[in-house]
């Protein structure tokens, strides 16, 4: 009985058969994709959450789509796997524009004396450091800000026109521009360099003055010193200047808009 209704339910409901045959390679793409995005990403974000956004967003895209017919020679699992592929990539390389601000945390982190202080990012599962998490936060809610959601959505549309749902030869050359790509990750030492260098040239020139303090005055016990004043003279510049690090962030994630 169930056999027979699941062959003759495409006959009279071939749309719905469509919908759903493309539904769940879309649905594979999106999940792929939502893995290793930004913002989507979060572990703080429940996963019931996640996989409700997911179907609402499939559900959209197989409206909007409208697919044809899945081919009769298709595979269900290289098409899923694929789609799984094709999803990962664009987020991992979403993922790379968060990651330079991230750096720049890290790197102010350990100028300011602040190694020792870590905590757990549920993301990652990994230590991190408290500032390089304060980053990662700060570039999330400023990526949001200037319309980031938006651009990761466009990407991930504009991919089923380079990638068709029911396609089984990934195009790499029109899917991910390596050259782009290369810039993407030399960025994030560069760019975050970048951000953090006011700070890392304040600890230096203290660096040097304690120095030299220590010569002048070898009773003083500049060691202890040095404890005391990264942590305070970083945060009091990193204060300073947080305006003017909004404004770059902003201005560096405004120029990869139009990148997908």
């Amino acid at each position: 009985m169930i056999d027979t209704i699941l062959h003759e339910f495409p006959k009279y409901f071939p749309e719905i058969n469509n919908a759903i045959g493309a539904g769940i390679f879309i649905f594979a793409r999106l999940a792929g994709f939502v893995r290793f995005a930004p913002v989507f990403n979060r572990k703080e974000i429940a996963g019931m959450i996640k996989l409700s956004f997911i179907l609402i967003l499939t559900v959209i895209f197989t409206m909007t789509m409208k697919p044809d017919p899945a081919p009769t020679n298709s595979s269900l699992i290289l098409g899923i796997t694929l789609n799984v592929v094709c999803g990962a990539m664009l987020g991992f390389i979403a993922q790379c524009i968060t990651q330079a601000i991230a750096a720049a945390g890290d790197m102010i982190n350990m100028q300011m004396g602040l190694s020792s202080a870590m905590v757990l990012d549920p993301t990652t599962s990994a230590q991190v450091s408290i500032v390089g998490n304060f980053f990662t936060i700060l570039a999330l809610i400023i990526f949001i800000h200037v319309g980031g959601v938006y651009w990761l959505l466009s990407a991930l549309m504009r991919s089923f026109e380079i990638f068709p749902v029911y396609a089984y030869a990934l195009p790499l050359e029109q899917l991910v521009n390596f050259d782009y790509l290369i810039k993407l990750t030399s960025n994030v030492l560069f760019v975050g360099l970048q951000i953090a260098s006011p700070i890392l040239l304040a600890t230096l020139g203290q660096d040097l003055i304690l120095g030299i303090i220590s010569k002048t005055a070898p009773q003083v016990n500049v060691f202890q010193l040095s404890f005391l004043f990264k942590p305070v003279l970083g945060a009091a510049i990193l204060i300073w200047i947080m305006p003017i690090i909004v404004n770059v962030i902003s201005d560096y994630f405004l120029s990869y808009a139009k990148i997908f």
